[in-house]
């Protein structure tokens, strides 16, 4: 139980919208979440003192939550990738942890230039296969003029081996499994969460719209669809 019980705040599990897919706020893995909430609190505040004096610091607070997810069932992957991201975020913040300044800015630091390399070297691999060529792109040495399917695999193979070498060199001994993780999984996942982000950000554009002019979806609706249609019959068909 939090130890102020009376202002106790959840947001149940906390997944942005567009990762639920992937890892829903609720589940069998809820109850740790809500432990883990308990876990950790405010500036000012921001340890667990048990009824034996033991404080609970924010890292010690994240295994548990990755411990309690196992008691509860949670499946391997999940509960390894929600540990993952929510280490990540402490590092991050740096609140709660008990590090040195110079420690927790550090961990700040390799936990985003590793988001932010990998996120680059997504791109820029991107680029790479669909043969848009740029000065000085890295991803040349693994991609370079190979067949497509030659060009996915060193990809794919990019993606998990340097992922794993940031985070064995640069998260620490405690935290590299966890830097891991994050980085495979936004490596591998890259091209399908842009996707969503794409479909998600659509979305609430048309919804705000709709919201905005009433009828705007029943125009919509009508201008569409008769033009989806009409598209589909003059590249497929009658340019066939």
């Amino acid at each position: 139980m939090p130890r102020l019980s009376a202002t106790f705040r959840t947001d149940l599990t906390s997944v942005p919208a567009f990762f639920t897919w992937l890892v829903p706020k609720t589940g069998n893995h809820l109850p740790a979440t809500l432990l883990h909430d308990g876990l950790i609190h405010p500036p000012g505040d921001p340890t667990y003192v048990s009824t034996e004096s033991h404080v609970v610091r924010r890292v010690e607070a994240d295994r548990v939550l990755r411990d309690a997810m196992a008691d509860a069932g949670t499946a391997l992957v999940r509960r390894w990738l929600v540990w993952s991201a929510v280490t990540t975020v402490t590092m991050l913040d740096g609140g709660g942890t008990g590090w040195t300044k110079s420690r927790a800015w550090y961990h700040r630091l390799v936990a985003a230039l590793t988001v932010v390399l990998i996120l680059a070297l997504g791109v820029l691999a991107t680029l790479d296969l669909f043969d848009i060529r740029i000065p000085f792109n890295p991803t040349q040495l693994w991609m370079g003029d190979r067949t497509w399917f030659v060009e996915i695999v060193n990809g794919l193979s990019a993606a998990i081996a340097i992922p794993l070498l940031l985070a064995r060199l640069f998260w620490g001994k405690d935290l590299w499994i966890a830097g891991a993780v994050v980085g495979v999984s936004l490596s591998v996942l890259l091209h399908v969460t842009v996707a969503v982000l794409a479909i998600t950000g659509l979305y609430q554009l048309v919804e705000r719209f709709t919201r905005s002019v009433p009828r705007a979806a029943a125009v919509l609706a009508c201008v569409g669809m008769p033009a989806a249609l009409v598209w589909f019959v003059v590249t497929v068909i009658v340019t066939r």
